[in-house]
Order: C-alpha cells, then structure tokens, then sequence
C-alpha cells in the first residue's frame, strides 16, 4: 500500500532530488554556473550601456559653440560676431578673419567650421562650409542662421564636399570603427586561444609583436578597401594606410593590457571603452559639434575619435589640425605596450623560485 505524501507534497523518505523539481534545480545548477550568471549579467549591463550611449549620443543632436569666422566690413564686424555669439544657447562662436583669403583658408585648414561673409546692403550673406567634415553639421548652421534672422538670406558654398563614393562623408568613421574593433578583438582572440596572462614578458613582447604584424596588415587591408575598391578616400593610400595601422594597434595594445590587469574582464572593459563609449562619441552620423557635452568631450581622448579626425583631415583637408589626434592614438598604443610590459614584470617578480632539489646526504 503506497504511502500518503508529506506536507511538501513527496512521499515520506522520498530525496529532494529524486523529485521533478529537484531534478530541474539540479539541471539548472549545472548548466547555469554562478560564474555564467555573473557574466550573464555583465552582458546586460554592457547592453544597457550600449543603448544608453548610443541613444545618449544620437537622440538630440544640438550645436554648441560651432567655430565660425566672420568676414565684415571693420564697422560692422564685432556687432555681427556679438549678435553670433548671443543667439539663445550660443550654437555659435564667432571670430574675426580679416579678408576671404583668410576665411578660406581657416575653414580648409579647420581652424573654424564655418566662415561667414557679411553682404553689404542686406544682400545675400555668403556662408562657407567643408561639408566633408561632416553635412549635418553644414545643416544644422544654416537653421540656426535663418532662425537668428529670417529676413537675411544666407548663400551655402561648399568649398570641400565628400568625394562622390563617400556619399555623407562617412567613409572615415567606418574605416576607423573597423580598425578599432580589429584591433581589441584580436588581443581578445590571442587571450581566448592562449590565455590572458602572459606566462613570462618574453611571450608578451611575441603576442605584442604579432599584433603589431597583424596592425600593418589591417592598415594596409583599410587603404585598399576605401581607396582602390570603392575609390571612397581616394588619392591618399600610404596615409590612410599609417594611419590605420596605428589605430589597429592602439586598440589591440590596450586591449591586451586591460586583459594582462583584469583577466577575461578586460575585454569586457574594451567592448565598454571603444564600443559603448567610443562610437558615439567619435561623432559618426554627426560630427562633434552636435553631440552632448559628455561625449563631445570624451571623443577627441579615445582612439576612435583620434582615428576619425586623422582619416578625414588627410583624406580631405591636408593633414591640418591633426596633432592632437597623433598624440592620442600613440599615447594608447605607448601605454598598453608598458602597462603589459609592468603587469607581466611584476607578476614574474612575485613567482616563488621553484624549491631546489634535494641533495643527499
């Protein structure tokens, strides 16, 4: 005669186990390790991030302080650089530039995004614009200028446009974002197939060499793609090249000197840096000038943004205002190098000596 079941619903003497929920427990227990869990919600976060930033970045574009020469006759100019720079939410800066020769040559060599020249007798003002550097930025200053004054008819010459197979003038921001992906994912493979942590400097200073070799190689896979293929960024190959392997190279260094500090983590921290934070802030779909402070701020010190500005000011403007970029993408790459060279010394000096053998007696 079977026996009446407990309180809990199991037969008397029956294991937890032994019941079909104990089973599933059991199951998901294994299948689902507390260290899965933890990286299950790492991942969340990481979305979450992602769609924040993104969003964050996107979702409102507005000028602020968007660098505009101004060309006037001497009595009128410093109202008219007054009346730029005191339109509600100063979308504008103003600056004095004495002659059209002048002007040009700012907004060619992006001293200023814009260059405005006053017509006298409240005929058509002129405003110059390189709209390589980025359309929705020539767009958002011509709105702002016929919402100052709607009365003053503003004529749009654009003295640098994207190439014709460049389409939006994106083809710098993909080529950057390719590189920077390219690079942290292969510190991250090197790290996957061998482990994070170097057993000795030796081995770091061979996978930093290989990711070296493989930096050359994607710099050089970049140029052909935008120059040769799709004549996107034509006309500038061993630039774009240097300037690609650079970058690979950066993003590659850093990531693997996160993956030497953190273990596994680190490449968490690159997807954060360079993906959720680096994207959006490199100024993609709108350049700089558009994006909210914090990321307008931040994009110009990640090699994304350095990336961006280097492709598309020697693709298009001659390799003018690039310093700072330079200086970023080499300080990333200088800085994984040691980081992982320190990480890997200390962690050897702090080895135990393996114990001597006995010897006898």
């Amino acid at each position: 005669m079977a026996e009446p079941p407990g309180p809990n619903g199991r037969s008397p003497g029956r294991s937890p186990a032994a019941t079909p929920l104990g089973r599933f427990r059991a199951e998901a227990r294994d299948a689902i390790t507390p260290r899965a869990a933890l990286v299950m919600l790492g991942v969340l976060i990481l979305e979450l991030a992602f769609v924040v930033s993104y969003i964050g970045a996107f979702h409102s574009p507005t000028p602020e302080r968007i660098p505009v020469a101004v060309v006037a006759p001497e009595a009128e100019r410093r109202a008219v650089i007054d009346r730029l720079n005191g339109i509600p939410g100063e979308p504008l800066s103003g600056r004095p530039a004495d002659s059209v020769a002048q002007a040009r040559t700012m907004v060619l060599e992006r001293e200023v995004d814009a260059a405005l020249l006053v017509a006298p007798d409240r005929r058509a003002d002129q405003l110059l614009v390189a709209s390589a550097g980025g359309p929705s930025g020539v767009q958002a200053l011509e709105r702002v200028l016929q919402e100052a004054d709607p009365s003053q008819p503003v004529r749009i010459t654009d003295l640098r446009p994207p190439n014709e197979a460049d389409g939006r003038g994106l083809a710098p921001f993909y080529l950057a974002v390719g590189l920077v992906v390219g690079g942290y994912l292969a510190s991250a493979a090197v790290s996957a197939t061998y482990g994070a942590r170097p057993a000795n400097p030796h081995r770091m200073l061979i996978r930093l060499g290989a990711l070296a070799v493989l930096s050359v190689l994607s710099g050089l896979g970049g140029a052909i793609v935008v120059d040769l293929v799709f004549d996107a960024l034509p006309g500038h190959f061993a630039a774009l090249w240097w300037i690609g392997a650079l970058t690979t190279f950066a993003a590659a260094a850093a990531g693997m000197a996160f993956q030497v500090l953190l273990g596994p983590m680190g490449i968490a921290l690159s997807v954060l840096i360079f993906v959720v934070l680096g994207n959006p802030s490199a100024g993609g779909v709108y350049p700089s000038a558009l994006l909210p402070p914090f990321w307008r701020d931040l994009g110009p010190a990640l090699p994304n943004g350095a990336s961006v500005t280097l492709l598309r000011n020697y693709a298009y403007f001659g390799g003018h205002h690039t310093a700072t970029a330079w200086w970023v993408l080499s300080a990333w790459a200088a800085g994984g190098v040691l980081a992982s060279a320190l990480a890997a010394r200390f962690r050897r000096g702090r080895r135990s000596p393996e114990p001597a053998a006995a010897t006898g007696v």
